[in-house]
Parts: C-alpha cells; structure tokens; sequence
C-alpha cells in the first residue's frame, strides 16, 4: 500500500485569499491532495492541510515555501498570532504505512533545500529537533521576527539548523518538523467565568501535573459569553481523547460548571473518535470490520471506484494510463461474469457453467494490476532521483532506471496476454448469452478491447527509453503477434455480436 504523509504549512497571510490561492497552486501541482485551507484575518494566518506519498509532499513544501518568500513581506505583516517566517512552521505527520523517522528525514531534506535555495534559515522542531529545547516550537520563536532579527547573528543558541546565521530581510526564518497528528478538541462550559476554564486547562495539561500528552489553557468567549479550555492532544494514542474529556468533566463539575459542547478543530484521525465511542458506549467486542462503510469502501487495502477516479484526477504520474488500460481490462472482465450468471440462471447451459468462476478470477486479477502498474512506474520515479555525483552512484542509477523501466514495460504487456484469455469467454457469451443482455456483452467486448490498446502503449512508450536492444526486439515481436491476435479476435466477436441486432 502506498505510504501517505500529512502535512500542514502555516503562512504568515490571513487576509489576501490571492496570495493563498498562488501558494496553494503551486502546492498543489506537485500531486498532492488539498485536504483543508483555512484563513484568519486577526490572526493574520493561514493553515494549509495537504497529504499525497513522500516525495510529493516534500516537493509540494518547497514549492508552497518558495511562492510563500515571493508574496509575504515579514516587514510589513501584523497579527495577533507569532510569527517568525513567511511559511511560519511546516510540520509532516505520517499517516498511512509511515513512520514519524521517515517524517523526520523529511524534514531534514526539507530544512536543507529551503536554506540552500532560498537562502532562508531552517529551524528543526517536535521529533526531528537536534536539541531538547527546540521541541517545543513556542522556544524557536521567542522572539518573533524582529526578536529573532535581532539575536541570530549575535546568539549563538540562536543559530539555525540550515543555513547561514543570517535572516531573509523579506521571508524571515521557518521551522520544520515531524510529529503525530495533533487534535484541536475544544471544551465549551456553560459559564462565562474564565477562571474555571483555567483551572480545568491546569487539571488536564501535561507542564501542570495532567496528561502527558495534552495541553490546554482556558480562554473566554466574549462574542459568545462563555469560557473554553483549549486543548491540543499531542498523541491521542497515548493520551485517548475520551480520558482528557472524562477528566475535564470531573473537574468543571468540582466548580458547578457542566461542559456545554466540545468541538474538533480542522481534522481528526478517525481512530480517535472509534476509540472514544468504543469507551463510551462499552465496546468490549467491538471489531472494526463492523463500521459499514469499511466494508463499502474495501478498508483492508482495496480501494473504490470513487477514490481510484480522485486519485487519477491529481496532478501526479500515478495511477495513469496503464492502470486505466488494467481497470478496462477489469470491467470487461466483470461485465462478462454478469452476463454469464444471468444466463446460466435461466437457461442451466452446462457449458456457461464454469464461466461465471473463471471470469470473476479474471476480473480480480485485472483488478491487482492497477496497482502493479502504479507501483512499476513509481519505481521508475524513485530511480530518477538517486544520486548521481560520483561515477559508481550514476552506473547503478542507470542501471535502476533501466530495470524499473523493462518492468514497467511488463505490467501492461501482462495486461494485453491476459485479455486475449478472456476474449474466448466473450465469443461463446456472443454467441449463448441473454439476447437481452447482448449489449453487455458488447461493452464488455469495447472494454477489453480498450483495455488492450491502452496496454499496448504503454508498453510501447516504455521501450522508448529502454537502452537494451535484445530486450527491445524481443518485446516488440511479442507485442506485434499479440496485436494481430488481438485485432483478428476483437472483429470476429464483433461481428457475432453485431448480427444479432
């Protein structure tokens, strides 16, 4: 499965949506997922949400970065919120089949390139700071701007992780990090007293004798006559929403105060809130496969229609066309085992029988080699980026890139070997089939045939660039004989089926 990386850039710009939107262009053609933007003109603040798979993320930063130290003058901005830098704080959160090291090295790589490129001083914070005091991101910016302008170049506990002691005139400095997913949970009371929020806030925090892993100060709500305690949950795996809740609740009861609502911030990890309602409601038995919309959506590792259709939307090489060309494949394949069930049904042909089996085999096959032709040309992709400074590193970068491209080649010449094994099943369909279902077989037919000629250049566009001669000849010959198979096959169940209209 692919991994998946969050990341959640802060930019010093809460009230030009102009300006935000060039940042997020530019952070979203590098073929990551928009997942949330939000802009706050006191604050003077925006918070970008976007995941996507590592490398993309890591670009999609840097890009959001550079646009950022384009537009957003430090010298001239005002707002409540601190702010020492044009994209103020990028932290990375792993998400999917991720760890919070690889995040770590992401934000190394990160750090390194905006100091080299953009000449802007890079502070590490959170899991991937280099020293104990700047894990904590309210240290790094004691300051601000002006403060930190001041002391950088004098200071030495001042100096940054990359770059030079100097800070950009316009960009300021920026801090990059890694860290779990961070939950904003509110807890409204129904007084409009602050300092019972501040002594529930004192209850629960970690720096007060509370939770480990859960910060909290009490605010009040003038606009809506109320006080809050506004907590951060730094890791709700170990710290579970539903404790930290529990506890505030106990504390404000203490005071004669009840809590009024709670809310969630921007976005929460779903096990959070299945962790809470299996508390809650006293799931001792509960089992995830029993959430609906897990089955629905094919939680272990399969993925819907819907979500391959908004993963192919982005802007990004995968999924592409070969996995389009093994979906068509697929579809074929499927519509052709429905053709064969309903037939079977009513008229008991014992040589439809087995079809029904045998093709829907055929359709989960198809169906893995979307993915395959995804993985084949990431490959690709990865081998493009490894080093090539010394001659030993350029000869085995070649040499990955020449092999991830003969296996790019494969997946789809698989593809196009495949559909001529079921083309047989489609002709008997054409032949036996429901007359009232022959236009399925007809789809069924175009699809497959689609399927086979977006294969096919696929294949064809790979062995452009692939060096090894023999390889090529010998894949050019399979690919020759397979197309006259193909074509000769197509319009003879072409013309089966087209003769019984």
């Amino acid at each position: 499965m692919e991994k998946i990386i969050e990341c959640i850039p802060n930019f010093s710009e809460g009230r030009d949506e102009e300006k935000l939107n060039q940042i997020i262009g530019e952070i979203e053609s590098a073929g990551v997922e928009l997942l949330d933007r939000e802009m706050d003109a006191s604050h003077n603040r925006a918070v970008v949400t976007f995941v996507g798979e590592p490398e993309a993320v890591l670009e999609a930063a840097f890009k959001g970065a550079k646009k950022a130290s384009e537009l957003i003058d430090l010298t001239k901005h005002k707002g409540e919120h601190p702010r020492m830098g044009a994209t103020d704080v990028i932290p990375f959160v792993p998400i999917s089949n991720a760890t919070t090291r690889e995040c770590v090295e992401l934000a190394k790589r990160l750090g390194k390139r905006i100091a080299d490129e953009l000449k802007i001083p890079v502070y590490l914070y959170e899991a991937a700071a280099t020293r104990p005091d700047r894990q904590n991101l309210a240290n790094i910016r004691r300051g601000e701007f002006e403060g930190l302008r001041d002391e950088i170049e004098t200071n030495p506990d001042r100096r940054p992780d990359f770059g030079e002691p100097k800070i950009h005139p316009t960009a300021g400095a920026t801090v990059v990090g890694a860290r779990f997913p961070l939950i904003a949970f509110n807890l409204n009371l129904n007084t409009s007293d602050v300092d019972i929020a501040q002594k529930v806030a004192k209850a629960i925090r970690f720096m007060s004798g509370g939770f480990r892993y859960c910060k909290a100060l009490g605010f009040e709500l003038k606009d809506e006559g109320i006080a809050q305690v506004s907590i951060n949950m730094t890791e709700y795996t170990k710290t579970p929403l539903f404790r930290v809740f529990e506890m505030a609740r106990r504390e404000a009861e203490r005071y004669g105060v009840r809590i009024r609502e709670s809310e969630i911030v921007g976005l929460v990890p779903e096990q959070a809130l299945i962790d809470t309602a299996r508390y809650f409601l006293q799931l001792d038995r509960f089992n995830e496969n029993q959430i609906l919309e897990y089955r629905l959506r094919g939680k272990a590792g399969k993925q819907s229609i819907l979500e391959f259709l908004n993963d192919l939307a982005l802007s990004r090489p995968t999924p592409g066309g070969g996995s389009v060309a093994a979906l068509e494949a697929a579809l074929g394949a499927g519509l052709l085992a429905m053709v064969t069930g309903i037939t079977v049904r009513k008229t008991k042909d014992a040589e439809l029988k087995d079809f029904h089996g045998h093709l829907k085999l055929e359709m989960y096959d198809f169906y893995k080699y979307i993915e395959k032709d995804k993985q084949a040309f990431d490959a690709v992709m990865s081998a493009f980026k490894l080093p090539d400074e010394s001659p030993d590193e350029k000869k085995a970068k070649e040499a990955a890139i020449q092999n991830g491209l003969k296996n790019a080649a494969e997946v789809p010449l698989e593809v196009c070997k495949k559909i001529l094994l079921v083309y047989p099943y489609a002709k008997t369909l054409a032949q036996k089939g429901l007359k009232s279902a022959i236009s399925d077989v007809g789809v069924a037919l175009h699809a497959l045939h689609s399927g086979f000629i977006g294969a096919r250049l696929n294949v064809l566009i790979n062995l452009k660039s692939i060096t090894d001669d023999e390889f090529n000849t010998s894949t050019n010959t399979t690919v020759d004989s397979l197309t006259k198979q193909e074509e000769k096959m197509f319009r003879e169940i072409e013309k089966i089926f087209l003769t019984t209209f």
